[in-house]
């Protein structure tokens, strides 16, 4: 048995912080996982601009529904449905992620969830679980799944280094020259190609 888990933003769709400050002309939101490999880090920072700039969670997801997935993307993932079973595994958050799975066609997604006080501010981040990635694939393989992953950021690479087959799909170069080992692919005809390769490999 096999199966796939994927990174949502950079792979599905676009990153939403980036969208975010696009959006308020705030750039010290751009920076993403692609940028700072500490996770809590980039989001306490995140937090702090938020609270700042006296942005709340309205606004965010007021951006995140007029977001489209990439070009292609909906399409591969009703492919990859098609030829095995698929897993979100992102460090997106609930509150985000419902428009996002809808346009994707509802696959499963695993994530984590903010903490939003009475007035509507995002006031804090709890993690599903640290390191929830790997420990994801931990567990698949667990039940006795060869898993596939799939990511392009710095918090994908313990993720991609735990299954059986990591795939760096259009990383920045700084993360393929630290992790030069994982293949890299940059369309979705091309990862296609390398998913069917290793799903007959593992038939």
């Amino acid at each position: 048995m096999h199966i796939v888990c994927t990174d949502l933003e950079g792979i599905l769709v676009p990153e939403v912080w980036i969208h975010v400050a696009e959006k308020t002309g705030i750039d010290e939101l751009k920076l993403t996982t692609r940028d700072v490999p500490d996770y809590d880090e980039l989001m306490r920072k995140r937090l702090a601009i938020l609270d700042e700039k006296g942005i709340k969670l309205k606004d965010i997801t007021e951006v995140i529904r007029r977001m489209e997935p990439l070009e292609g993307a909906t399409a591969f993932v009703e492919w990859l449905r098609s030829r095995t079973q698929l897993i979100v595994v992102s460090d997106t958050y609930e509150e985000f992620a419902r428009p996002l799975m809808k346009k994707l066609g509802w696959p499963t997604l695993f994530c984590h969830n903010l903490t939003v006080s009475a007035d509507g501010a995002v006031i804090g981040y709890n993690l599903r679980q640290r390191d929830s990635k790997r420990k994801a694939v931990i567990a698949l393989k667990s039940l006795c799944y060869m898993v596939i992953a799939v990511g392009d950021s710095y918090n994908d690479i313990s993720m991609l280094q735990e299954s059986d087959t990591g795939i760096l799909f259009r990383p920045p170069d700084r993360v393929k020259e630290e992790f030069a080992t994982l293949p890299v692919c940059y369309g979705y005809e091309e990862l296609k190609q390398v998913i069917e390769e290793k799903l007959a490999q593992y038939a």
